[in-house]
């Protein structure tokens, strides 16, 4: 079983373990023991804490006998890209994603651009019990960016759209000060885009601060106040997008996955268990199948390999475009959507979607992650709620992949009465693990 990975790589508060010297070294050393090219490329967010971990990392890569290339700050699909066009064997992305500055983790991508298996996560964790040590001596790497790297990647998205693609179009990015600060701004210039950026000043520990993806509040504002045709929101390592339309309106993962199928005219899309009941309802009268993965892009991924979908992600922006990546990518899905609006000639707030289901979640921290099925006074709990509700909507408990946390959605055509049911299974599972 893995105790270190969750279903995003490994993620803690930084220089606490597991992301102290000593346990990067070992990852670093256990990972290279896999290679066979000895390369390793490595790229990181704006935290300050990514520099530390990347050398401890790097000094144990050299242990192992592998070699380490870093790229500096990008986005975690910038690694994944430049991994599977390189002679790379692995990469490395050292982020929090939407997680406050003083978190940070490490997420790992085999050469075919895809975040390794969860197998392979075992295998690397049983090394890393063997060759941990108390202390280690991280020498004192020097880490100057790879611009040679970021430009095959700005290359790359600037060639996903035609050229000047959206030239007249009025755009604002919140880059969430994170890693996609210069170059999301960079490639909506390069394809003709009149750009205005917020929230582009990282200073270690600012990045999602009060901006990004999780809190889109001020671009709403600014996109009606600039009169923008659209506006995007990134997380700390832009693998996610959450757009504003014209109208201020905040339009999440699930309605731009709704509008890019349709315009691809596919017949079968994957998201996963958090995605609304209303947007399953219209998928199925408009004839297109939805098919729902776990949490974890990872897992949208091997779904639509698996079923041979081109288009899927996530509610929270995560969106993978498979006919050109293997892992979401917010610049990626922000351009090319927003080729897809000029196309539409009408405003995005014209665009209509899905009627979606009031929707409550709630997260409760919790000191352990029994089984729920194991609490007796949460299962008593969860029958009486799922019998309250019956067939008209939906109920999910779950433990974040990320944090330590109990997350309960319920989804329900009446807004009150969902909202009574997950505070009380919320309140009973705070008795019971809180």
């Amino acid at each position: 079983m893995r105790a270190l990975f969750g279903t995003d790589g490994i993620r803690g508060k930084a220089h606490q373990y597991p992301l102290d010297p000593a346990t990067m070294f070992a990852l670093g050393e256990a990972l290279a023991h896999r290679l066979e090219k000895k390369r390793v490329l490595m790229g990181l967010d704006t935290r300050e804490s990514g520099p530390d971990i990347a050398r401890a990392l790097s000094a144990g890569i050299a242990a192992g006998g592998s070699q380490a290339t870093y790229i500096g700050v990008i986005p975690t699909p910038g690694v994944a890209y430049l991994c599977r066009t390189s002679d790379a064997e692995a990469g490395i992305s050292i982020s929090a994603s939407h997680n406050p500055y003083d978190d940070n983790g490490v997420k790992i991508f085999g050469h075919d651009g895809m975040k390794i298996p969860d197998a392979h996560e075992e295998q690397i964790e049983d090394e890393m019990r063997v060759i941990r040590r108390n202390s280690v001596s991280i020498p004192s790497l020097e880490l100057d960016e790879n611009q040679k790297l970021i430009e095959k990647y700005q290359q790359f998205l600037v060639s996903g759209v035609a050229p000047n693609a959206l030239r007249g179009m009025k755009v604002v990015l919140d880059a969430g000060n994170g890693a996609a600060y210069r170059i999301a701004p960079e490639v909506f210039r390069r394809v003709g885009a009149n750009v205005h950026v917020i929230h582009d000043q990282p200073n270690g520990r600012n990045i999602n601060e009060n901006a990004g993806a999780l809190h889109p509040e001020r671009l709403a504002k600014v996109v009606v106040d600039a009169k923008a045709h659209f506006g995007v929101a990134f997380d700390g390592d832009a693998d996610r997008a959450i757009f504003v339309d014209d109208a201020g309106r905040v339009r999440d993962g699930d309605e731009i996955i709704y509008l890019w199928a349709h315009h691809l005219k596919v017949r079968r899309i994957v998201t996963t268990v958090m995605s609304n009941f209303g947007f399953e309802r219209q998928l199925e009268r408009d004839g297109i199948e939805l098919l729902r993965a776990q949490v974890g892009d990872k897992y949208v991924l091997e779904l639509m390999l698996e079923r041979g979908a081109v288009i899927g992600g996530e509610q929270s922006g995560h969106i993978i475009d498979l006919t050109v990546h293997t892992t979401g990518d917010g610049i990626h899905t922000a351009v090319v959507f927003g080729e897809l609006l000029k196309q539409a000639r009408r405003p995005f707030s014209k665009l209509e979607t899905f009627d979606p289901m009031p929707q409550i979640l709630l997260n409760q921290p919790v000191t352990s992650k029994p089984p729920l099925e194991s609490l007796p006074k949460y299962q008593a709990a969860i029958r009486d709620a799922q019998a309250d509700l019956g067939d008209s909507g939906r109920i999910l408990v779950r433990y974040s992949g990320t944090e330590n946390k109990v997350r309960v959605m319920v989804e329900g055509p009446d807004e009150e009465r969902i909202k009574k049911t997950a505070e009380r299974l919320r309140d009973t599972l705070r008795q019971e693990i809180g």
